[in-house]
């Protein structure tokens, strides 16, 4: 796995619930975000040589029962598992989404990869029928929400009057966001009493800056971009201010803050074509379509729906189920 901001409480759920010696985990080093050394941890180093890295995968790999990938982006364990197929049958790939969209842009060895891999794990069933269509997969599906972030919290949150409609924009400094097709949706609602708050800590940095200077030419001080990053409970506190957020991502993307905005009762807006669009249908959980913006907040009816229905689907008590049938099948 990378070391992501969702990693660190996953390796801590992990080893607090399950025999930490029946886990190991390889992570691929980011400096942004701190992964605490534990026994049962090896950290790789970002600039480590392909040559060093795969022999460190080959060590381990040959080894173990099973293998959790988290994400499929890494060049050199696709080269591994290529090279030893043998692994693919024991292998259970965390579809993240960015490591499998756009299957004209992956390499011939990754398609080949996913074609024969022998598991797959994701919630959302849809990602799992793209993968069989794209790549002829033929692996079994496991639901698992993965990640404590994808979870439904109670946050006892006391959000702050506001007479402003506060909006916000996208998750991160990635082009994947759309944010400019979004300003522009918003262009007509420039006069009104808005706050367009948007996300750019961590992504692509002259993106961010194109974002920020589109915004400002748009709105001037009511587009607000967001460029530190901040503790999760901070993070909260300002999710808590938020009326409106929208996701334009072409693909499953942002579930972590979708599912968290839902859960604290705002209104999102996704598209209708994408694969989560799907999945929250299916739950009876109302989102709204992208392409129709209003700035009417959502309905109370509504609201407490999607609050019911998000805190049954991703309760602690499903996730801890289906990370048992995980480890143990």
């Amino acid at each position: 796995m990378y070391g992501e901001k969702f990693i660190e409480p996953f390796i801590q759920l992990v080893n607090e619930n399950f025999p930490s010696s029946k886990h190991y985990f390889i992570i691929i080093k980011n400096k942004k975000f701190h992964i605490k050394p534990r026994s049962n941890i090896v950290f790789l180093k970002s600039n480590m040589s392909a040559f060093q890295k795969c022999l460190i995968y080959m060590k381990h790999l040959n080894q173990v029962d099973k293998i959790i990938l988290h994400g499929l982006f890494d060049r050199d364990i696709l080269l591994v598992l290529f090279f030893q197929p043998w692994l693919l049958k024991k292998c259970y790939w965390v579809m993240w989404g960015g490591d499998f969209y756009f299957p004209q842009k992956r390499s011939w060895i990754k398609k080949q990869i996913i074609k024969r891999i022998g598991h797959f794990v994701t919630y959302i069933k849809g990602d799992y029928e793209l993968a069989r269509k794209w790549y002829g997969a033929k692996g079994e599906r496991h639901e698992c929400f993965m990640y404590p972030s994808n979870l439904y919290k109670k946050y006892d949150i006391k959000p702050n009057e506001h007479n402003t409609i506060n909006i916000q924009l996208g998750n991160s400094a990635d082009p994947t966001n759309n944010h400019i097709e979004v300003l522009e949706k918003l262009l007509k609602y420039k006069d009104e009493d808005i706050k367009i708050f948007v996300p750019l800590s961590y992504g692509n940095e002259e993106y961010s800056k194109s974002v920020t200077l589109k915004g400002k030419e748009f709105f001037g001080d009511k587009f607000i971009p967001l460029m530190e990053f901040v503790p999760f409970e901070k993070y909260l506190e300002f999710l808590g201010e938020i009326d409106i957020a929208i996701f334009a991502h072409r693909r499953q993307q942002a579930m972590g803050n979708m599912i968290t905005l839902l859960g604290l009762g705002k209104k999102v807006y996704m598209r209708s074509d994408i694969t989560p669009w799907k999945l929250f249908k299916d739950i009876d959980i109302e989102v709204f379509d992208v392409e129709n913006i209003e700035l009417d907040l959502i309905d109370e009816v509504i609201k407490q729906n999607n609050l019911k229905r998000i805190k049954v689907y991703f309760s602690k008590e499903n996730y801890h189920k289906q990370l048992t049938r995980l480890f143990e099948a």
